[in-house]
């Protein structure tokens, strides 16, 4: 029942949770493929900090609705650029990506020689968690510390409002 549960939901995952030891949970768009799931990651490509290097992940996997469904561990293994593999793979990807500047054929050259990582996520054989068994909590983390800051401004008015 398990292993059906991880493929129906990796059959309709667009975007799922990973995380990389003990690092935090992003939210990355994926591709389904064969079972597995497909992540581009690098260099003007979404932020997957250790995924390229990683040997395994966590990916957790939410419904239509937005809860969390499943929470599986998955063997990450890195496309070669060039093997036979990225050859099929790839332009796959670049298919499906969304607002991509240029054809699929220019983006698979950009994430060649820009270095970009190509990571397959497939099931790595232990017992995935679902319910009833998933966490209660709403494993909310804190947010990130950034750079980047949004002045409060005051809010604009045509002219005056008098109160009486």
């Amino acid at each position: 029942m398990t292993a059906e549960l991880v493929e129906e939901a990796v059959k309709k995952a667009a975007v799922a949770w990973i995380s990389v030891g003990d690092g935090p949970a992003r939210a990355l768009w994926c591709l389904p493929l064969d079972g597995a799931l497909i992540v581009v990651c690098g260099p003007g490509e979404q932020s997957a900090p250790d995924l390229a290097d990683a040997t395994r992940a966590t990916v957790r996997l939410r419904g239509d609705t937005g809860g969390l469904i499943l929470i599986w561990e998955a063997a990450a293994a890195r496309i070669a650029p060039g093997s036979d593999d990225w050859a099929t793979v790839a332009p796959q990807l670049a298919a499906k990506r969304l607002n991509a500047s240029g054809t699929a054929e220019e983006l698979v050259a950009r994430w060649q020689r820009d270095g970009c990582a190509i990571v397959r996520l497939s099931p790595a054989g232990e017992q995935p968690v679902a319910a009833p068994a998933l966490p209660d909590g709403a494993q909310a983390a804190p947010p990130r510390e950034t750079s980047a800051r949004v002045p409060v401004r005051r809010p604009f008015r045509l002219h005056r409002v008098r109160r009486r």
